[in-house]
């Protein structure tokens, strides 16, 4: 039976489509409730699931019925069964990739290069009838739009708005209400199939599909992800089902175009319901790229890999080293992202504000350096084309983590109250400096002898601002590199609570410092990195085993945000890196089943519900499961 959508839908109900320009979410009501064309940061064309009157497109049974969905085979190809007293109904649901191979040539095209910007809806009966409610109601601009509809041969075109939509349609539909409808009977081996197209004023709109394109451009789709996957070798270690479907997630989540990941398709789905913790997720993170480039490269998708990386090199390049290095990027790689609220939506479960845009692209977060080399580490041996800017940039980035590493910053979390000095901010200025001095070769510099500015952070262990002014002070990365280490153990080491703490000021514990072994830092057995991993274990986690980010109250916002799903796999990898794969396994499992029915994850978990929260599905959700998942295999070879 239809779930009332001014409920808000469970976020973990939803199935994600997508073509590698965009995505859908589909519910088991086979409802398209959110969808954004022609980009994944483009304005939503179907968005109830930020609003009832947002938008939508169903087909699904009139009456009382069951559903069950799944995903053919290793594809993003998903079959829902409605089973009814009356009969069964099969609805299949795709974005149209486009075809695999050239027909002239016999060459193999990239995944979706030529996807048609077409919807994909095919539903049989395949036993006795059933009767089908059908609704289509786009809403373009995030629901500001009702558009206009037209009767055009083999179906509808619907205008309002940048876009215009042609619906494929074989039944005759009904206009006097708010959007397109229709009631119809179904019987044992028929079959329907539906298709929109999209395209801009400017361009002609497209002509409605035949039977037979539908049919053909799902095949397509078909055989392009099942090859895509079949290409990419099996995994061999835990949760291989779940860890194949990340993979797939993160293919799912890259823009075709450019190679950029998103790292979710929605925004504004809450941290916590009706706290404000509501942010626009479609966007491209620096931070993501050594995690996401360490699981694909582990996963054997080492092309995807490099592609990633030079999206973010030449995304970032236009940089001073004197300045802060944007944190992230559209997935075009634009730089201005300038957030602002749309006040007519209401939000999941009236959870306002809705944003689009981020500001935290304005933040100074000094880790990303460290990730952004880090990244470059994951890749360099395939790296033998890096053009002189390339170099350039990258030399650039290694000073800037040598000239800023002592100043405040907003964190990993993107704090968005007063900065401090983060203990993980500064780890990751380490980790670029130490990247950069072991492959300064391969950038094609010798070791850096100018003077180095820095901040004399050892003047007093109550720090002053003045203990941040640039002063000349360290000749070279290594040098540099060397007094980060010997900041971090000074003034991070807190041996009131036996852990590293989040900052540089105060006790609390971040979980980012699970990560202190993964990047080399300090080896896995160490009794300082062991007792962190315990301490964090023991504080930050929740009836359910996951780990929260940090101590509640910290973030300067309202409410109490859910458990991380990606920090409980940092936990997992964390007691694999320190010798106790026991612990790991249990982590592992207990963040694992945080994922629904077709192996999606979303950002957060609802400590007190167990509910998805956050936007879905997140990337770093499930890269966290692909590099705990090898950490866990590795420690036991």
């Amino acid at each position: 039976m239809a779930t009332d959508p001014a409920a808000g839908r469970p976020i973990g109900d939803y199935a994600l489509l997508s073509d590698r320009r965009c995505a859908a979410l589909v519910s088991p009501d086979g409802s398209i409730d959110w969808f954004c064309r022609p980009r994944f940061d483009s304005p939503a064309v179907y968005g109830r699931l930020l609003d009832p009157d947002a938008g939508h497109w169903s087909i699904h049974p009139a009456g009382e019925y069951r559903s069950e969905r799944a995903y053919i085979g290793d594809t993003f190809v998903l079959r829902t069964v409605f089973n009814t007293p009356t009969g069964t109904a099969h609805l299949i649901d795709a974005l149209a990739l486009g075809p695999s191979i050239e027909a002239e040539t016999g060459v193999r095209l990239r995944l979706a290069s030529r996807a048609p910007r077409a919807t994909l809806r095919v539903l049989e009966c395949t036993e006795g009838e059933v009767t089908i409610d059908f609704e289509f109601r786009p809403r373009p601009e995030y629901g500001l739009v009702s558009p206009v509809f037209t009767n055009v041969p083999g179906g509808i075109l619907a205008t309002g708005g940048p876009v215009r939509f042609v619906l494929t349609c074989p039944v005759p539909l009904d206009f006097s209400g708010d959007g397109a409808t229709a009631r119809f009977v179904l019987h044992q081996g028929e079959k329907l199939r539906f298709a929109t197209q999209s395209a801009g004023l400017a361009d002609d709109p497209p002509t409605a599909w035949t039977p037979e394109a539908v049919d053909a451009a799902l095949e397509e789709t078909l055989i392009g992800w099942q090859t895509w996957s079949d290409a990419h070798p099996l995994w061999d270690g835990p949760l291989p089902h779940l860890v194949r479907r990340s993979v797939l997630v993160l293919e799912a989540l890259r823009y075709q175009p450019t190679g950029a990941i998103v790292a979710a398709p929605t925004t504004s789905l809450p941290e916590a319901i009706g706290a404000g913790r509501n942010w626009d997720y479609r966007y491209v993170w620096i931070r993501d790229a050594s995690f996401t480039i360490q699981a694909l490269a582990a996963a054997g998708s080492t092309d995807e890999a490099i592609k990633f990386f030079e999206f973010i090199t030449r995304a970032a390049a236009q940089y001073h080293p004197q300045n802060p290095l944007q944190i992230m990027f559209g997935v075009g790689g634009e730089h201005e992202l300038s957030e602002r609220e749309l006040a007519h939506l209401r939000g999941w479960r009236g959870s306002r504000p809705v944003r689009i845009g981020n500001a935290a692209w304005l933040q100074p977060q000094l880790d990303v350096y460290g990730e952004l080399l880090d990244a470059a580490w994951q890749v360099w041996p395939h790296l033998t084309h890096l053009d002189a800017a390339a170099r350039r940039f990258l030399t650039g980035v290694a000073d800037a983590a040598a000239d800023q590493w002592g100043r405040p910053d907003q964190g990993i979390w993107e704090m968005r109250g007063p900065p401090r000095h983060y203990t993980y901010s500064k780890l990751m200025c380490w980790v670029a400096l130490d990247r950069a001095v072991k492959h300064a070769e391969v950038i094609e510099v010798e070791q850096r002898d100018a003077m180095i500015f820095g901040p004399d952070i050892f003047a007093s262990r109550e720090l002053a601002p003045e203990d941040f002014s640039p002063v000349k002070l360290i000749p070279g990365w290594a040098a540099a590199r060397d007094r980060i280490r010997e900041a971090i153990e000074e003034h991070a080491w807190k041996p009131g609570i036996g852990a590293f703490g989040a900052a540089f000021d105060g006790e609390d514990l971040d979980a980012s410092l699970l990560l202190l072994p993964a990047v080399g830092f300090l080896p896995g057995d160490d009794p300082r990195v062991i007792s962190t991993v315990d301490v964090i274990a023991e504080r930050l986690r929740d009836d359910r085993g996951l780990i929260l980010r940090y101590e509640p109250g910290l973030d300067g916002l309202d409410g109490e945000e859910g458990s991380f799903v990606m920090c409980t796999f940092w936990l997992a990898q964390a007691f694999a890196l320190t010798g106790r794969p026991d612990l790991a396994l249990k982590a592992f499992h207990e963040a694992a089943a945080c994922a629904n029915d077709l192996g999606l994850m979303s950002e957060e978990i609802d400590t007190a519900t167990g509910e998805m929260l956050g936007n879905y599905p997140q990337a770093f959700s499930h890269i966290g499961l692909i590099n705990a998942a090898v950490a866990i295999r590795d420690a036991a070879r």
